[in-house]
C-alpha cells in the first residue's frame, strides 16, 4: 500500500517561491558544475520506507494548507560530519499542486494515508494565471 509524507515548507510564501528555490539549487549546482538532484534533509528516518517508496509524494504545507507534492524516488539514511543521524528525502525534480487541504503546524514530517491526501489540481490547467492567495481564498470558501 502507498503512503506519502507530509511536511511544513518553512520560509516559503507561495509554490511559485518553492519552485524558485528549486530553479535556483539546480542552477547552482549546474554553475559549480556538480550533479543536481531534489532533495530534502530531515532528522527522523522513516520506517516505513517500502511503502513510501511504492508511489509516495511529499506533501509540503505552506502558509497553513498542503498545496502541493512532490513524488518520492528515494529515501537514504545518513550520519552527518556531527555524528547525528539524519535522512535524505529525494524527490523528482517536479511540483504537482493539489487541492488545498489546511493543516495545523507540526514538526518535522508525518505520515499521510492515500485516503487523507488532497487530490491533484484539475483548476490550475483551468486558470494557469491565478494568484495563488486567490486560489488559497477561493478554496477556503469551496469554491475551487
Amino acid at each position: 500500500m502507498t503512503l506519502h509524507l507530509v511536511k511544513l515548507c518553512v520560509g516559503v510564501e507561495s509554490v511559485e517561491d518553492l519552485q524558485a528555490w528549486i530553479d535556483f539549487s539546480r542552477e547552482e549546482a549546474r554553475a559549480a558544475g556538480r550533479e543536481w538532484e531534489r532533495s530534502h534533509v530531515t532528522r527522523m528516518v522513516p520506517s516505513r520506507r517500502d511503502e513510501i517508496l511504492d508511489g509516495g509524494s511529499l506533501y509540503w504545507v505552506i502558509k497553513g494548507m498542503i498545496q502541493v507534492r512532490s513524488p518520492l524516488v528515494d529515501i537514504r539514511p545518513f550520519t552527518d560530519a556531527a555524528g547525528i543521524k539524519r535522512c535524505e528525502l529525494v524527490m523528482e525534480p517536479l511540483l504537482v499542486r493539489t487541492e488545498t487541504q489546511p493543516r495545523r503546524p507540526f514538526q518535522g514530517w508525518r505520515y499521510l494515508k492515500p485516503e487523507d491526501a488532497p487530490r491533484d489540481a484539475h483548476t490550475v490547467a483551468a486558470a494557469p494565471d491565478m494568484p495563488e492567495d486567490m486560489r488559497r481564498e477561493l478554496a477556503e470558501l469551496g469554491l475551487l
